[in-house]
């Protein structure tokens, strides 16, 4: 179970944060130690005794978050809020526990007020960091959760290792050199003038150049220079035949950045091609999501007013258990009258936690609901794959820009030398 935990001020802010309605469900689950019995006003009454100190962040906020697949039941999540309690110092500390669930996860924020009363002074908090890593360690033992590797080696939590240059310039060097010759010799095949060969080039990424020594050659969409006739196959002359000048080809440095900008405007096009794909996937699923969050909220609040009326029916039996008038002081004479009070007791608490467990149940089955939900967002094929063109496309500009940028500078550099 990770352990996010920080000092803060700002009562309202955080008790909007903690309460707003993006997440799937809201819980408050527990205030103990205010007077008041709403996350808002709680928060005000510690942010008031703060006023009688010079603590600025007078309370404490924690998050705890299991393992997205594991199921964490209520009493588990109390268990470990005990632990950290106690390992920060802050036990019998006035608190609010608030359960969160989005995107079928289930986490748990807990806020302490850091003000100790009686000695009107915050508590100090010193090296909580560690202190919260032993614990969440503990919880990952405890529970038989498997480790996450940065616990075990903080030298695996940055999972970058290579940059993004290096991975496209292992991408550029990898091209096949016959899928190039195929594109010169199918624009070459597909043409009989110059203009249109330089057309046919052009719509496969490539811009006609005059050489440095009045040769034919053409330009990438990364500055790469190609010999025309290499490519074809053929010779210098028989290349010229087609051209009546090859001075109306531009220079080389000019081809170079048209053919940046060509390519970029293409790829630009199918990245907005690709983006409204993915938006109108996403829109669908938004509407999927929204329909089965609001039958769970129903689900919820029906499975909540079940227990409140159950409660109520069961609390009127157990004090119908009680008689009255002299019968009920002959109950207390002799002993029965406590008897009634402690079974009565002890069935309470039982209920208690069969609610508790029927709550726990119907969230772990929400939960299990979103997961599969997401599953299928997840596996959507078409949603995935324009993600993943649509980031090969970006990567593909970024590179570009860098190059033509790369070629400006050179031609600056240039005149400045002349």
């Amino acid at each position: 179970m990770i352990l996010v935990g920080n000092q803060r001020g700002g009562a309202r802010d955080l008790a909007n944060h903690l309460t707003k309605d993006e997440n799937d469900h809201v819980i408050v689950h527990e205030i103990k130690g205010f007077v008041s019995d709403d996350l808002h006003s709680a928060f005000k009454e510690a942010e008031a005794m703060s006023k009688g100190t010079k603590c600025r962040q007078y309370l404490f906020s924690l998050s705890f978050n299991p393992p997205g697949e594991e199921n964490v039941s209520t009493e588990d999540f109390e268990r470990a809020i005990d632990k950290a309690e106690k390992s920060l110092g802050l036990t019998d500390q006035p608190r609010a526990i608030v359960f969160h669930e989005k995107e079928g996860r289930r986490h748990a924020h807990v806020v302490w007020n850091r003000i100790d009363t009686d000695e009107m002074k915050a508590i100090q908090l010193s090296h909580s960091k560690r202190k919260l890593n032993a614990v969440s360690k503990e919880l990952y033992l405890e529970h038989g959760w498997r480790i996450p590797a940065g616990y075990i080696n903080n030298a695996l939590r940055d999972p970058l290792n290579f940059t993004l240059e290096e991975w496209q310039q292992a991408k550029r060097n990898g091209q096949d050199p016959r899928i190039i010759k195929q594109a010169f010799q199918d624009a070459w095949a597909t043409s009989d003038t110059a203009a249109g060969f330089k057309h046919a080039l052009a719509e496969r990424g490539y811009v006609l150049a005059k050489g440095d020594r009045r040769g034919v050659v053409a330009v990438d969409r990364f500055g790469e220079v190609y010999s025309v006739p290499r490519q074809l196959g053929l010779k210098t002359k028989q290349v010229r035949e087609r051209f009546t000048s090859i001075q109306d080809l531009p220079s080389l440095e000019n081809s170079k950045m048209e053919a940046s900008k060509l390519v970029q405007n293409k790829l630009t096009s199918f990245v907005l091609e690709l983006e409204a794909k993915a938006r109108a996937v996403k829109e669908r699923y938004q509407e999927e999501k929204k329909s089965l969050v609001t039958k769970q909220r129903a689900e919820r609040r029906a499975l909540l007013e079940q227990h409140a009326i159950r409660q109520a029916d069961e609390t009127l039996m157990r004090q119908s258990r009680f008689r009255h008038g002299l019968k009920g002081v002959w109950d207390v004479l002799t002993g029965e009258h406590f008897r009634i009070a402690r079974q009565n007791k002890l069935e309470f608490e039982r209920a208690l936690q069969r609610d508790r467990d029927e709550l726990d149940f119907q969230i772990e089955r929400h939960k299990q609901d979103r997961r599969s939900f997401l599953k299928d967002i997840k596996r959507d094929n078409d949603l995935q794959k324009a993600k993943t063109d649509r980031q090969n496309l970006l990567d593909e500009i970024a590179e570009i820009s860098k190059q033509r940028e790369h070629g400006r500078k050179k031609d600056r550099g240039r005149s400045l030398s002349l």
